[in-house]
């Protein structure tokens, strides 16, 4: 993963239930549950406002987060789940689970692509079709890729990229087992349409040589 795992700061919570949960959100925090690994699950709050930003910014459930609640020892962890207010959209309650390094996890990661100058298809007129912007990958937590890259040079209206023709990074693989398609240059509608007209004059043409042989 690229750059440094980035700090998360939460508190233990005291109370558990729903009450203790109403008091921490009424106090501007977010209540959550850290599980998985050999220790007990941890409760814990987030400030609202400080993960509201951080949900905000995306990718929250793929990036790995050094957690730091005081008397703890900092633990790796990825979000698994947030919850949300079903009326405001806001966050209610979050979900982490500890990691060690070398844990394998199942992670969407985004797509990009580059060196669409040098796509002649898209210099043609075509239009790229993204069919996957993001892909789902087994990767270890200590080796979350930010993105995978898609390199557009030399591809032509038509042409298909599959995820076998992608340089995953070390140590990912997809979820996937087939060679599944991540995008396509297909042709702009103005061809299309012109095509279909073309096809149609032709058929066209056979119907009535074919009417005229008849008589």
């Amino acid at each position: 993963m690229a750059g440094e795992i980035p700090d998360l700061i939460a508190q233990e919570r005291t109370g558990t239930g729903k009450g203790a949960a109403r008091q921490a959100r009424r106090a501007g925090l977010v209540p959550g549950i850290v599980f998985g690994g050999e220790n007990d699950p941890l409760p814990i709050t987030i400030p609202f406002n400080d993960l509201l930003t951080r949900l905000r910014k995306g990718r929250f459930k793929s990036t790995l987060f050094n957690l730091k609640v005081d008397g703890h020892d900092d633990v790796r962890v990825i979000c698994r789940d947030v919850q949300r207010d079903v009326v405001k959209d806001l966050p209610t309650h979050v979900d982490f689970m500890r990691l060690r390094r070398t844990t394998k996890i199942n992670l969407f990661i985004p797509v990009e692509f580059i060196n669409d100058e040098q796509a002649p298809g898209l210099k043609r007129g075509g239009v790229l079709t993204v069919v996957r912007p993001e892909v789902e990958l087994v990767v270890t937590a200590a080796d979350i890729p930010e993105k995978i890259t898609v390199d557009l040079t030399g591809l032509d209206i038509g042409d298909v990229v599959t995820i076998s023709a992608v340089d995953l990074p070390a140590g990912a693989k997809p979820t996937i087992d087939r060679d599944f398609v991540i995008a396509n240059i297909s042709a702009p509608s103005g061809l299309r349409s012109a095509d279909n007209e073309d096809d149609g004059d032709a058929a066209a043409e056979v119907e009535t040589e074919v009417e005229a042989t008849e008589d």
